[in-house]
């Protein structure tokens, strides 16, 4: 028998996403201020009807649905999953009302590529966008990386179980540090640091390139914000190809790769166990991922001929690869170029990549390594049992922070995630071919939103279909969120409709 939600689980419900909502109004603050430092009056408007109508929301959910009571783990799926919704659709208001995007569903499509860090975009006249709109994209792809809930959490909400609860309904099941609130205090703390030196480095590389100095710094932190939290938008309707510079694309290269690192790993690294490096499950199977997939793109563009140089080898195909990987859909290409010059084989090599995606409890989006990592561990455990005699006891170990024991458990959540993941691919594929798209399009596109990576082959466009962009914010939207709150939430409503 289905329960029917009562009253206070409406309220708890409620409560919690007020803060979240209020969180977010916050973060206008910084587009506001962007726009009165460079004299911007009507983005300047945008933002504050934005800010206004986002603390109001918040504010009164706060005050309406005030409680006592901690979150269970119902609650927690439900506010995460139902917390994402919500800011797409207020992060899009000054997107909106800033006249670059053709409908309101185009800029709630911006919105949630920029939060669930993926990258896709439908604006327009990019090259011609306000400071403070170009800040507020790559700002919430900054927001949605470290977790929109985190940073409520690193702020609002002290340290209990409901707080714990809401923490991994937001994708993330490992604690950096024993208190839930520490632990998203330390992510920002990482991401800030990180934020300054990245934002340095670009800038610097970006004005020795000859862009004037503001400039260089702008996009210099707008790069990195987008680098870091594997997203993919730039300042600029060429991406990292307007920049013309092997130098700028190495240091993009790095930042992608830190991106794509575990946040406990990060912990250990910078507590001086830089040994976990190299022992780690993941950073093992990540870089043996890009080699194997790098193999197969690079074998597909020879055939091709595309790029018969190592050096234009490294720069477009490797380039490629890691964005790919990491998720971060950065490109030093034209979409198009995917179809007309990269052949079958190629993009095999990308979508596989794309699909995989980096570590756990990092900013990226797909599969995961860890999950890959257990299932290959597993599969070599059963080949073991059918091998050896029938009294052996095969225990099958992994390296991940501290050596763990293989469990079933374990192997059924990794296995679950990652079946749930290709179906999404699937779906998508085939959505994609209702609308006229062939396959390997369909399929290249499908999986660059499901797994929050950005690439684009050249079907997503502001022209493209309605169906298929309510379809993509979907596929983000669950992608993100690694499905499991958002099965919640459907099975909310059910039972709010159904339970007695």
């Amino acid at each position: 028998m289905i329960l029917k939600p009562n009253i206070e689980d409406v309220k708890v419900i409620g409560y919690y996403l007020g803060k979240v909502i209020i969180g977010l109004g916050l973060t206008m603050v910084l587009p506001v201020m962007t726009a009165l430092v460079f004299k911007e009056i009507n983005p300047f408007l945008d933002y504050l009807i934005g800010l206004e109508l986002t603390l109001g929301l918040g504010l009164l959910l706060v005050r309406a649905c005030s409680t006592k009571k901690d979150a269970r783990w119902m609650h927690g799926m439900i506010v995460v999953s139902l917390s994402w919704v919500v800011a797409m659709f207020l992060a899009a208001v000054p997107l909106y009302l800033g006249g670059h995007f053709k409908s309101y569903l185009d800029a709630c499509f911006e919105s949630m590529s920029g939060l669930a860090t993926t990258g896709l975009t439908l604006v327009q006249d990019l090259d011609h966008m306000s400071y403070a709109h170009n800040l507020w994209r790559h700002l919430i792809m900054f927001i949605g990386g470290q977790g929109i809930v985190v940073i409520v959490l690193a702020i609002f909400i002290r340290g209990s179980a409901g707080a714990f609860r809401i923490y991994v309904g937001e994708a993330r099941d490992e604690k950096v540090l024993p208190n839930v609130v520490n632990t998203g205090r330390f992510i920002w703390l990482v991401s800030f640091v990180y934020l300054i030196l990245g934002t340095l480095a670009l800038g610097i590389t970006a004005a020795l390139n000859g862009i004037p100095l503001v400039n260089s710094f702008f996009h210099g932190a707008c790069v990195f914000m987008a680098a870091f939290d594997t997203g993919g938008f730039t300042p600029n309707s060429q991406n990292i190809l307007y920049y013309h510079s092997l130098s700028f694309e190495l240091v993009t290269i790095i930042i992608m790769l830190l991106g794509a690192i575990n946040f406990k790993l990060h912990y250990h690294i910078w507590t001086g166990n830089r040994k976990e490096m190299w022992r780690n499950i993941e950073t093992t199977v990540l870089f043996f991922a890009i080699m194997v997939t790098f193999l197969i793109t690079a074998l597909g563009l020879q055939q091709s001929n595309v790029y018969p140089g190592a050096m234009m080898l490294f720069r477009r195909g490797f380039y490629q690869l890691v964005s790919a990987q990491t998720g971060t859909g950065y490109s030093n290409i034209y979409a198009h170029q995917f179809i007309r010059e990269w052949g079958n084989l190629a993009m095999a090599g990308i979508i596989l990549a794309m699909a995989f995606g980096g570590s756990s409890c990092s900013t990226t989006g797909g599969i995961k390594m860890l999950r890959v990592g257990i299932i290959v561990k597993a599969l070599i455990q059963d080949i073991k049992k059918i091998i050896l005699p029938e009294r052996a006891v095969v225990i099958q170990r992994y390296h991940h922070i501290y050596k763990m024991f293989l469990e079933d458990k374990q192997v059924r959540s990794a296995f679950l995630i990652t079946l749930l993941y290709l179906l999404l691919y699937a779906a998508g594929t085939i959505i994609g071919m209702f609308y006229g798209y062939p396959f390997l399009e369909s399929l290249f596109e499908s999986t660059s939103a499901a797994a929050n990576v950005g690439l684009s082959c050249g079907i997503t466009s502001a022209s493209m279909p309605v169906g298929l962009k309510i379809t993509y914010i979907v596929q983000m939207w669950a992608g993100r969120l690694e499905f499991m709150s958002v099965f919640t939430l459907l099975g909310f409503f059910v039972a709010l409709v159904k339970g007695k």
